[in-house]
């Protein structure tokens, strides 16, 4: 069968198409025909050896197949949404039962893969570790790119009082604005504080939920009313946020906290209720996961390279 494989640990040239065998279900598995496979950022931390411990690690030998994320039919025929830990850019993939669920007709594949990481991450920041109650003020990172976007809107199903949007162009905090915000401004770090209290009126915010971390992490803490929660979940500044005093979250009654779902996956799978409300409320049209380009399977490296320069908008698929 078709398939993108990796030799060794790189950037996007290391992949290549090749030939591989089909591969085989053993207890509490399933192959999936594969319609489409998600393409993550995570695949490329994946091949480039960024990951070589816990529940994110590649394993077996080279070649590997990357992957995470694949829409298909089961042998039974079923059309279905699943997840792997590698092994989703192939015409074929085995997916444990746990991580596989059946997708509704009314859901578009690049719309399935855009709610399984990125989505199940929006739906944990906002109920699992933010814990958001009904009126409080949320203010949403990066809130054009696929996780923020989704939270944007989930923030708003989940009875925000008032969703405040940052992004780092005109046309990203349009989009935010359109997808639901109640105000979209600039993320930068510099005049960042001076600008969402302005946004929620003066008045300090409930959430602020973080992918970019550095300055902007530590110009958000100001922010915080009292209980109020920040939440870590990535680092695309790749700058080093401040150290923050355990005195400092006392005094001020506030909460930082971190989340990755890989590690929540690796426990209790994918299939669970969350995946379930967030796929009835894409096939019900209100959540609108933003779907972007698709390509080959064979052009897996023009994905990549197109991703990490930043020249893509949703969810990038691969079609083998």
């Amino acid at each position: 069968m078709r398939a993108m494989t990796y030799e060794r640990f790189g950037g996007p040239e290391v992949l290549a198409e090749t030939e591989v065998r089909d591969p085989e279900a053993g207890p509490g598995q399933t192959v999936v025909h594969v319609e489409a496979a998600g393409v993550n950022f995570g695949d490329i931390k994946q091949i480039a050896g960024a990951h070589v411990d816990g529940p994110y690690a590649p394993s077996g030998p080279f070649p590997r197949i990357p992957g995470m994320e694949v829409v298909g039919r089961t042998t039974a025929g079923r059309r279905a949404l699943g997840y792997v830990s590698q092994g989703g850019y192939a015409a074929k993939t085995v997916v444990a039962d746990r991580d596989l669920i059946v997708l509704p007709d009314a859901v578009s594949a690049g719309e399935a893969l855009a709610v399984l990481v990125q989505g199940l991450t929006a739906w944990h920041l906002l109920r699992t570790v933010a814990r958001i109650r009904p009126g409080e003020t949320v203010v949403v990172h990066a809130a054009a790119g696929g996780t923020g976007s989704l939270l944007v809107q989930l923030a708003r199903q989940f009875g925000a009082g008032r969703v405040i949007a940052t992004a780092s162009s005109k046309d990203k905090r349009a989009l935010a604005l359109g997808l639901g915000a109640d105000a979209a401004i600039d993320g930068d770090a510099e005049g960042y504080r001076e600008r969402v209290l302005d946004a929620n009126q003066g008045r300090p915010v409930d959430i602020v939920l973080d992918a970019i971390g550095g300055p902007v992490l530590d110009s958000a803490l100001d922010t915080l009313g009292y209980l109020g929660r920040l939440v870590t979940y990535g680092t695309s500044s790749g700058q080093p946020a401040a150290a923050i005093a355990p005195s400092r979250l006392a005094v001020d009654t506030i909460t930082v906290a971190g989340f990755w779902l890989v590690p929540l996956m690796a426990r209790h799978g994918a299939a669970g209720t969350a995946l379930k409300e967030l796929l009835d409320l894409t096939a019900r049209h209100r959540l609108r996961p933003l779907v972007g380009a698709e390509y080959d399977l064979g052009r897996a490296r023009d994905a990549h390279e197109d991703l990490l320069g930043r020249r893509t908008k949703g969810k990038l698929i691969l079609r083998p």
